[in-house]
């Protein structure tokens, strides 16, 4: 800007004041506005069902043939090698045996529900509500490394640089409310791998859409709260000043980023006014905390179930769970008992509450890692391991447009390939934006000289799993 600028100059600090008020925060809500109105009208091509998505990742892989996917005949050929013919062709991250031995489930299995979906006695709280799942149960995907593995998951990539799901649909049907994001993201667990911010990044969409990460400790989100001697009418003028600076810059470069500059200082203000309640679980009744399990003061993975609950609540279109810790290469037993204690009570709480609610109806839920694990052991005794499987696995959702008590698909009697009804992450992505209105193959964004899509030129609704 040219500090020389006879307007400017003529401008008073009052009077730049008063007209900020009414002036520049009007016409930075009324682009926020247009920005969202012209994102629905071109990409919601049908009546939705769902109107936001719950999204909880396992991150590190789960073990499918622990949790949901039943295969007696691990447990006759147990400590058996697996037959060549399967493995044969096939590197894995750790095991380097070239006769890796079957390892049947420690754990139990048994049906429940009217629909009598197989589930293992680690998620005791997750059979209970049996009849809300779908369950897939022959995922797959190309990669059996996480990074670019949680990528394909997140993005439909396995390269850094796409958008993440999260970043597409505000894009593509923005934001229900108007005082926080559209995209939240929630992180708990053991970190044994990093959590990557990319796998929540905009990519080449313009940056507002970005997921935005509460924190663990601390405030939620930094700077949440204005320093000693700021209030908030103080704010409000700094905000409108930059504001208004940013317009002139925008008017004399036409950057589009600069809009987004300032979509974000007046969500930024927003929030300092909506999040530090919001994020205050212990606001809720005590049977409700019971119910969840939750842990206040405490990062956990409870918690973080409730305030996605309280997020959807307010408006906010996509919230992305991280519960990290699940790469169990040894000591399966003890780590996946802990792992799964602490994710099945709050989910079923969840899927419970969101029913209550009048919301579950209208909230699609999705529950996958990015990968599953070998149905051969790594390592031996009591602290066996299961190496990292891209060949088959289990995701399920629940929820807005999906039919609950449903089995779809299966993996080989090892548990080893995809086998029936194969699906592919490009088919999950496909299926998660159909739920919400969204033509997976219509909702596209130019860069580059071409026309990108969340599920590139690949993946198929999963048809079967739809009300």
């Amino acid at each position: 800007m040219d500090l020389r600028d006879k307007s400017l100059e003529a401008m008073t600090r009052r009077a730049f004041f008063g007209r900020g008020a009414t002036g520049v925060g009007v016409a930075a809500l009324a682009s926020l506005l247009k920005a969202k109105e012209s994102s629905v009208e071109a990409s919601v091509h049908f009546p939705p069902r769902a109107k936001r998505v719950i999204y909880l990742f396992m991150s590190g892989g789960p073990s499918h043939v622990d949790t949901f996917d039943y295969k007696p005949l691990l447990q006759k050929r147990d400590g058996q090698p697996m037959p060549k013919e399967i493995i044969k062709n096939h590197q894995f991250a750790m095991i380097k045996s070239d006769k890796p031995l079957v390892k049947g489930s420690p754990w139990k299995f048994s049906q429940h529900g009217q629909s009598g979906q197989w589930i293992s006695e680690l998620l005791p709280h997750t059979a209970t509500v049996a009849d809300h799942l779908a369950i897939v149960r022959s995922m797959y995907t190309e990669t059996f490394n996480h990074d670019p593995a949680v990528s394909m998951m997140t993005s439909g990539d396995v390269r850094p640089g796409r958008p993440s799901l999260g970043a597409w649909l505000s894009y593509g049907i923005g934001s229900e409310g108007q005082d926080l994001p559209s995209f939240v993201v929630l992180a708990s667990g053991t970190v044994l791998q990093p959590l990557l911010d990319f796998y929540w990044g905009p990519g080449f969409l313009p940056t507002r859409h970005q997921g935005v990460q509460f924190r663990r400790s601390g405030e939620p989100v930094l700077y949440v709260t204005n320093p000693a001697g700021i209030d908030s009418a103080t704010r409000r003028e700094q905000t409108d000043l930059l504001n208004w600076m940013n317009e002139r810059r925008f008017d004399a470069v036409g950057d589009p980023e600069i809009q987004t500059r300032i979509a974000q200082y007046e969500m930024a203000f927003k929030m300092q006014m909506s999040v530090p309640d919001l994020t205050d679980v212990t606001t809720e009744p005590k049977y409700i905390q019971q119910m969840y399990g939750t842990k206040p003061g405490k990062n956990a993975f409870s918690n973080n179930c409730l305030l996605a609950r309280r997020l959807i609540e307010r408006g906010v279109r996509f919230v992305q769970l991280f519960h990290t810790g699940w790469d169990q290469h040894g000591n399966l037993i003890k780590e996946h008992q802990r792992q799964c204690g602490e994710v099945d009570q709050p989910i079923a709480a969840l899927i419970r509450d969101l029913d209550q609610r009048g919301l579950l109806d209208e909230t699609l839920i999705v529950c996958t890692g990015e990968f599953g694990r070998t149905p051969m052991a790594q390592g031996g005794g009591d602290g066996f391991g299961r190496d990292h499987h891209p060949h088959g696995f289990t995701s399920w959702l629940a929820g807005g447009g999906i039919c609950g008590g449903v089995s779809y698909g299966q993996t080989d009697e090892f548990g080893y390939f995809a086998q029936d009804q194969r699906t592919h992450v490009h088919d999950l992505n496909a299926t998660i934006l159909h739920c919400l209105g969204v033509d997976h193959e219509q909702l596209t964004y130019r860069f580059q000289g071409r026309d990108f899509r969340l599920t590139d030129v690949h993946g198929n609704v999963i048809k079967p799993l739809l009300t």
